[in-house]
Protein backbone atom coordinates (compact mmCIF):
# COMPACT_ATOMS: atom_id res chain seq x y z
CA UNK A 1 0.00 0.00 0.00
CA UNK A 2 1.32 3.72 -0.78
CA UNK A 3 1.34 6.28 2.47
CA UNK A 4 -1.24 8.13 0.84
CA UNK A 5 -3.67 5.01 2.08
CA UNK A 6 -1.82 4.67 5.24
CA UNK A 7 -1.87 8.00 6.32
CA UNK A 8 -5.93 7.97 5.04
CA UNK A 9 -6.83 4.60 7.42
CA UNK A 10 -5.30 6.19 10.31
CA UNK A 11 -7.25 9.32 10.32
CA UNK A 12 -10.08 7.14 9.39
CA UNK A 13 -9.34 5.08 12.50
CA UNK A 14 -8.97 8.35 14.67
CA UNK A 15 -12.04 9.75 13.83
CA UNK A 16 -10.77 12.93 11.66
CA UNK A 17 -11.20 11.61 8.29
CA UNK A 18 -13.24 14.00 6.30
CA UNK A 19 -14.58 13.83 2.75
CA UNK A 20 -14.68 16.50 -0.36
CA UNK A 21 -12.07 19.19 -0.73
CA UNK A 22 -9.84 20.17 1.24
CA UNK A 23 -11.41 18.08 4.22
CA UNK A 24 -14.97 20.20 3.93
CA UNK A 25 -17.33 17.50 3.68
CA UNK A 26 -18.72 15.47 6.31
CA UNK A 27 -16.95 13.23 8.19
CA UNK A 28 -16.22 9.43 6.58
CA UNK A 29 -17.89 7.30 8.83
CA UNK A 30 -17.21 3.73 5.93
CA UNK A 31 -14.31 1.70 5.55
CA UNK A 32 -14.81 0.65 2.66
CA UNK A 33 -15.07 4.56 1.54
CA UNK A 34 -12.08 5.79 3.45
CA UNK A 35 -10.21 3.04 1.43
CA UNK A 36 -11.73 4.42 -1.82
CA UNK A 37 -11.04 7.80 -0.99
CA UNK A 38 -7.21 6.70 -0.04
CA UNK A 39 -6.50 4.43 -3.72
CA UNK A 40 -8.15 7.78 -5.05
CA UNK A 41 -5.81 10.28 -3.46
CA UNK A 42 -2.84 8.04 -4.02
CA UNK A 43 -3.41 7.43 -7.92
CA UNK A 44 -3.78 11.47 -8.65
CA UNK A 45 -0.12 11.48 -6.86
CA UNK A 46 0.79 9.28 -9.50
CA UNK A 47 0.88 5.55 -7.63
CA UNK A 48 0.32 2.51 -8.80
CA UNK A 49 -2.10 0.61 -7.50
CA UNK A 50 -3.99 -2.22 -7.85
CA UNK A 51 -7.68 -2.50 -9.90
CA UNK A 52 -10.00 -3.90 -7.56
CA UNK A 53 -11.45 -7.42 -8.47
CA UNK A 54 -14.80 -7.41 -10.55
CA UNK A 55 -17.75 -9.12 -8.76
CA UNK A 56 -19.79 -11.28 -10.62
Amino acid sequence: MSDKVEKVMHEYKEGTFKSGKEGKGGKVKNRKQAIAIGLSEARKEGTKTRTAKSKK
